[in-house]
């Protein structure tokens, strides 16, 4: 005889009944796998006493008889018979349940009725449990897979997209000493968003342009208005001093100082996104006909207290001394309330420790603006700064630019006319028409010679910035008498040695004073 497994709580049976030609002791017993029973089925139709204790129930159906045994623990076999077949009851329907062991069994031919063993659960039944586990695991491993796979493309995809890694852009950028080897938390921006947000560089959206490259408004994330510089390759301007403006502004924080966003690079493509100032450069009011006349005395004395200020904190209120070597007109930026902001750290250098001077053969800046001393052997400090901050501050007052046409004959450079009218006690006429009746005689003067203490020809005798921001801020303080200025005159560096500027390709030669 064959048993059929079949499930506890599934009546199937019926449906694996087999009428079994097989001797009673072919009667098969499945071995144990796991836990609880399965239901077979074989046929015998007869038995006798010794087999077992029989329960006779009467059922409806046979589905009701299955249950029975399924939820009799004691119940080792069943069967749905006719006992009435041969007139002996009334009743045709009755389920016959065996409690105890079946042992002696036979098998008779005139009689048709299946004896259902319950037999221990079948491996098959077993294996069903098994692959009900395996398979909806083996789906979360392809599903997590393919989860890691597309965050891998992802990132690649962003790697890509942003044109160099930012981990390894941000190591590049931490790899000096200069900045203590410290993380540099700072974002860095797609050239794709760059490239939407300023209509592919359109030149509507173009805002200031200069000898590093041009300037473009935009919009980036969200409603945030930005300006981005967009360096030239032939600007001189390398990575380095890419760089250097990264580093520095992103470690330095003052209301003076402008605020950098983020930076892109992307191939040749290097870009920095700053604040958007709407009052744009200092020198877009200064040396302009029509709009020189918005700035009243009160806002550009605002302004030259704004620049000192700002000064003060890179040469002694930050961390490391900072020599930013590239002041002037053009790299002083103005919010909507006209508040200066010191901007292009491209040129900067960081002084450590003890170091107060240092020398270079790559002598950069602009014409005009840098000290004598430093366009003649390559010296700097913060008396460099210094002196970019008088002629600064002459052209502030005076409306000039250093090297002005609009000079008085004789005069080579706007240093030299201010001193002369300052020793000659005509100072104020050297005050731009544009003010000349909202200024306070007493601050004009002041601020002259704060100007002509700032441009003297040795480093030793010009002020540090903590002294000019006190003097031009306190009106009790008493002030030296500066010395006469060094003369500078521009030459044809075409035809004529000299040291020539890497920025602005300018030469200077040095002139004896009269």
């Amino acid at each position: 005889m064959a048993a059929v497994p079949e499930d506890d709580a599934t009546p199937v049976g019926r449906q694996y009944a087999a009428k079994s030609s097989e001797p009673p002791s072919t009667v098969a017993a499945a071995r144990p796998f796991g836990f609880g029973f399965g239901v077979g089925a074989c046929s015998v139709c007869s038995w006798r006493r010794r087999m077992a204790v029989v329960l006779i129930k009467q059922t409806k159906s046979f589905d009701e008889c299955t249950t029975d045994c399924s939820n009799n623990c004691s119940c080792t076999a069943y069967s749905y018979t006719n006992l009435s077949s041969n007139g002996a009851m009334a009743d045709q329907s009755r389920c016959l349940l065996w409690t105890g062991e079946l042992v002696d069994t036979g098998k008779y031919s005139n009689y048709d009725d299946n004896l259902y063993l319950r037999l221990a659960n079948s491996p098959v039944r077993n294996n069903s449990k098994l692959v009900k586990i395996v398979v909806p695991t083996m789906a979360c491993v392809l599903i997590l897979a393919c989860l890691l796979v597309g965050i891998f493309k992802y990132r690649a995809s962003k790697r890509k997209k942003y044109g160099i890694h930012n981990g390894a852009m941000l190591g590049y950028l931490s790899s000096s000493n200069e900045i203590g080897g410290e993380h540099v938390d700072f974002p860095f921006v797609s050239f794709e968003d760059i490239s939407t947000a300023t209509n592919n560089f359109s030149d509507s959206k173009q805002i200031g342009s200069g000898g590093f490259g041009k300037v473009y408004k935009g919009i980036l994330q969200g409603d945030n208005e930005v300006a981005i510089k967009r360096l030239s390759k032939g600007s001189g301007q390398g990575i380095q001093e890419f760089r250097n403006e990264i580093i520095l502004i992103a470690k330095l924080q003052h209301k003076n100082l402008v605020r950098l966003l983020g930076c892109c690079i992307f191939g040749d493509e290097r870009l920095l996104i700053y604040e958007y100032l709407p009052n744009k450069s200092l020198d877009a009011f200064l040396f302009d006909d029509t709009r020189q006349y918005v700035l009243d005395w009160p806002t550009r004395f605002q302004i030259i207290k704004g620049v000192a200020r700002g000064l003060l904190y890179l040469h002694q209120d930050s961390r490391l001394t900072i020599i930013h070597r590239d002041l002037k007109p053009s790299n002083i930026l103005l919010d909507s309330e006209m508040t200066p902001k010191i901007s292009d750290f491209g040129m900067a250098r960081i002084f450590g420790g003890n170091k107060q001077e240092a020398k270079t053969t790559r002598v950069v800046g602009t014409y005009g603006y840098m000290s004598p001393e430093y366009v003649m052997g390559g010296a700097f400090s913060v008396k460099s700064d210094t002196y970019s901050f008088g002629v600064l501050l002459l052209e502030i007052v005076s409306g000039l630019k250093i090297t002005s046409s609009q000079l008085v004959e004789n005069f080579v450079s706007l240093t030299t006319y201010a001193w002369r009218l300052w020793a000659d006690g005509k100072a104020t006429e050297l005050v731009h028409s544009s003010f000349a009746e909202s200024y306070s005689l007493h601050e004009v003067v002041r601020c002259i010679q704060v100007g002509l203490l700032c441009v003297q020809d040795r480093p030793d005798d010009r002020p540090l910035m903590s002294s000019v921001t006190f003097m031009l801020e306190n009106e009790s303080a008493l002030l030296p008498a500066p010395k006469q200025p060094a003369f500078f005159a521009l030459q044809n560096f075409e035809t004529e040695e000299s040291r020539e500027n890497s920025v602005n390709a300018v030469s200077i030669t040095a002139v004896e004073g009269r």
